[in-house]
């Protein structure tokens, strides 16, 4: 059995160009389907956030149109609901790699907001990257990869393949031409190959430790990789 750190967005809101703060936080089923994947695989769970504050779903997530339905709605909020760790979040400064055997990143637009710009959530991904143990990130949770820079100022992952939410599903959403910046220029700008697949659908890229997933609907696929990293 191994042990799984998910670090999560502590944020609610996500800060747009104008100034406006539009409600948000991890996205449901990026946290869930990973959960089910490797809980009913034997593993162990455990969830960091900056200052351990109470993770937050975003509402979006929650409802049938954001799950294919409501069944999958319902099953959604089920695994959340048994999701005990997330009720109990350790802080972000006080986790040590050590302790665990892998790392999972969800996203949502919180992570826009916050591990963007998160430090000590950085220095745990360069760790998390030279260590070999598998890292997994999904969507948003890219943005993490921002803070992950060296001495020198350079990005961590730069040279390497990754996949994120992307330029034209964010202008699917509508929310491309509010934004302040989007994830896939900044990404790119660090020096990080991203790999685009079609809109909506499941994209997954593995190169070496890093494993990533574009979007919501990659999220059992990022999973099945990790579980394979992991056995």
């Amino acid at each position: 059995m191994s042990k799984i750190l998910f670090v999560l967005t502590g944020a609610t809101h996500w800060t747009l160009a104008d100034g406006t703060e539009h409600p948000t936080g991890y996205w449901a089923e990026e946290v869930a389907v990973p959960y089910l994947a490797l809980t009913g695989a034997g593993h162990e769970v455990a969830v960091a956030t900056p200052g351990g504050v109470l993770p937050t779903a975003d509402r979006g997530s929650l409802g049938a149109d954001a799950n294919g339905g409501q069944e999958n709605a319902d099953k959604v909020a089920a695994a959340l609901d048994a999701f005990t760790e997330l009720k109990n979040p350790l802080a972000l400064a006080d986790v040590d790699l050590a302790d665990f055997d892998a790392v999972y990143y969800p996203g949502g637009h919180g992570p826009m907001e916050d591990l963007a710009v998160d430090a000590t959530s950085g220095r745990l991904l360069v760790a998390a990257l030279a260590s070999g143990k598998p890292l997994a990130v999904v969507c948003h949770g890219s943005a993490a990869l921002l803070a992950a820079t060296l001495t020198d100022g350079t990005n961590a992952f730069a040279g390497y393949r990754a996949t994120a939410f992307t330029n034209t599903e964010e202008t699917l959403a509508g929310l491309a031409e509010r934004a302040k910046w989007l994830l896939q220029d900044r990404l790119t700008a660090a020096g990080i190959d991203v790999q685009e697949g079609r809109p909506w659908e499941s994209h997954v890229v593995v190169d070496r430790n890093l494993i990533t997933g574009q979007n919501p609907g990659s999220s059992a696929d990022t999973a099945a990789a990790l579980l394979a990293q992991l056995a």
